[in-house]
């Protein structure tokens, strides 16, 4: 009797086990050609083609921002700003008319009501003419700013590319820097018996005072707004080998511009001040030599009407002036 051997050892004379083949399950031609036709078809759209984008999905519309509401504290302050901006003036004016009627009760001075009842008759045909001496206070306007304008053109005309001049150039600086000291202190009225003598007439040396008087802050505002333009762009004109004419319009005009245009309003304002004077000695058709022929006649309400006038056209160029400078201002404009 033989020992028992392990179930996993074969005797030896034992033959090798067979390997049992599974048979595989029939595949036509026609099913493997279908087959092979879908897989093609999932490849070719599922490929991108080569250039186009591939879709993405939309994103949402952004929600509309919710407006804020100004708290009930800033609504009550920005009202507040508002009505002093505006009663601030009124109060001032009512203020200075009620001192005026307070001073006119002496009997000095003609009173607010005196001086309206004047200034309607004065102001009801404004551009008469009864004589070269006598004609409306339109015409003294008219003549005493054409004198202005032609004086203070001929100023801009002259001080402002010498100004450019002097600032950009250090020798002429210093060659106009003593006589631009002495001169510019003195006197406009001054200067008018100067013009009577070169040009023999009042209507030019008028022209000739307000020139000469104008000139100054124009010269003196464009030199320094030349002199603080900062020596790196200056010094890359130079790199770039710049011509004069393109470091004029390029770099200089538009840094000096704020600088020339502040000169600007001061000599118009004092152009508007010299006229006065110089036509009070001068004579002719003004409003300074109608201030001087009213005191001759006593008519102290027409030289209260001139001087209203005076201010109120002084007011209205300063303002221009501000506004157009205001349309230059490009720190204004970065901010």
């Amino acid at each position: 009797m033989s020992a028992a051997l392990p179930r996993n050892v074969l005797p030896a004379d034992a033959a090798p086990p067979r390997a049992v083949v599974h048979p595989l399950p029939y595949v036509s031609k026609n099913s493997v050609s279908k087959n092979s036709v879908a897989k093609n078809s999932v490849v070719k759209n599922s490929v991108v083609t080569e250039g186009a984008r591939p879709q993405l999905p939309a994103a949402p519309a952004p929600a509309p921002a919710a407006t804020a509401r100004p708290s009930p504290a800033a609504a009550r302050r920005r009202r507040t700003e508002l009505l002093l901006k505006i009663l601030a003036p009124v109060l001032g004016i009512v203020a200075f008319i009620g001192l005026w009627a307070l001073v006119a009760k002496g009997g000095s001075i003609p009173g607010p009501g005196a001086t309206f009842d004047a200034a309607r008759a004065v102001f009801a045909d404004p551009f008469y003419r009864n004589g070269p001496n006598d004609q409306g206070i339109g015409w003294k306007v008219a003549n005493s700013l054409g004198r202005v304008g032609i004086g203070f053109g001929l100023a801009a005309l002259v001080g402002i590319p010498l100004g450019f001049m002097i600032g950009r150039f250090r020798f002429l600086a210093g060659m106009s820097e003593p006589i631009i000291s002495l001169l510019r202190p003195v006197s406009p009225l001054a200067w008018l018996p100067i013009g009577l003598l070169v040009f023999k007439g009042a209507q030019p040396a008028a022209i000739w005072t307000i020139f000469i008087s104008s000139i100054w802050p124009m010269i003196i505002n464009t030199t320094v707004g030349v002199q603080r333009i900062p020596q790196d762009y200056m010094n890359v004109a130079r790199v770039l080998n710049l011509s004069e004419w393109r470091v004029f319009t390029k770099i200089l005009f538009p840094a000096v511009l704020p600088y020339m245009l502040t000169g600007v309003r001061l000599s118009i304002g004092v152009a508007w001040l010299v006229i006065v004077a110089a036509e009070m000695l001068t004579g002719g058709v003004g409003l300074g030599f109608w201030v001087w022929d009213e005191w001759n006649n006593l008519k102290v309400e027409n030289i209260l009407i001139a001087i209203a006038v005076i201010g109120v056209i002084g007011l209205a160029l300063e303002q221009s002036l501000l506004l157009l400078a205001g349309r230059f201002d490009y720190a204004r404009d970065r901010s």
